[in-house]
């Protein structure tokens, strides 16, 4: 498909062809397991640059996931949106999470079109959010700290977010991080003064995968890099193989505080 750039500078313009390669459709997948939750994924195809902005959904697609128990768990189509975390989901299951850290979990994903999409996932141990304090400055604005310590025997990745109020909307802060500066170290995540006495804030430390924190910030660069012609191109590292996309698990610990003298 051409594309028509006009460029200018100093007066100066030049149009530019540019031939886009054809886009082929592919499934996408997104599979978070919660310990004492339901399995439930998301399966849509992927789209043109042009195409319409919201994927489509894959009715024919067949979803399974494969305990650590080795039993293999059909999730039903049933396309349905959690109101209290906005997630969608297009396939669920009554089968609920219930291995423990170092089990593996497998999923596989096929349709009618002969697509095939694979993944694993190990689950992972809860780290514990030992401290959440708050300081004041003299324009009454706080700063929030919250501490952890790091495991300094393994390699660890680290999701952490602030929500104001409820989880249901946007967070007002999103980190992902890693462990190779601060390995076996106490760890302690700050803000600016940006809080007001009365906040309610709920602090949430995920301790995530390699695979999903590669995810998470190729989705950043990728973010960064729309629509900003000096910006290097980034593609989205999925964990999964055959399609894009995510499958992991999400182990975390979360408090809710309310910002007060």
């Amino acid at each position: 498909m051409p594309l028509l750039l006009i460029l200018s500078s100093c007066d100066l313009e030049k149009d530019i062809d540019v031939d886009l390669p054809a886009h082929e459709p592919q499934l996408v997948v997104e599979c978070y397991l919660e310990k004492g939750a339901p399995i439930r994924a998301s399966v849509l195809e992927s789209a043109g640059y042009f195409e319409e902005p919201t994927p489509p959904l894959v009715p024919d697609a067949e979803v399974y996931v494969t305990t650590h128990t080795g039993k293999r768990v059909k999730l039903q189509y049933k396309p349905v949106l959690i109101k209290s975390t906005g997630r969608f989901y297009t396939h669920t299951s009554t089968e609920i999470v219930n291995g423990q850290p170092g089990q593996v979990y497998q999923i596989e994903v096929t349709d009618g079109k002969g697509r095939k999409v694979t993944g694993f996932t190990k689950l992972l141990a809860k780290v514990p959010i030992e401290e959440v304090e708050w300081k004041f400055n003299d324009k009454d604005e706080a700063l929030l700290l919250t501490s952890f310590h790091d495991d300094p025997n393994t390699d660890n990745y680290y999701r952490y977010m602030v929500h104001v109020d409820s989880l249901s909307g946007g967070s007002d802060r999103d980190m992902v991080t890693s462990d190779e500066l601060t390995n076996g170290k106490r760890v302690s995540y700050g803000s600016s003064y940006k809080y007001d006495e009365g906040d309610t804030l709920i602090i949430t430390l995920y301790h995530i995968e390699k695979q999903y924190h590669n995810f998470l910030r190729s989705i950043s660069d990728a973010k960064d890099a729309n629509g900003n012609p000096f910006a290097q191109p980034s593609q989205i590292k999925s964990s999964v193989e055959g399609g894009f996309g995510i499958f992991t698990n999400l182990v975390y610990d979360r408090k809710m505080v309310v910002i007060k003298k």
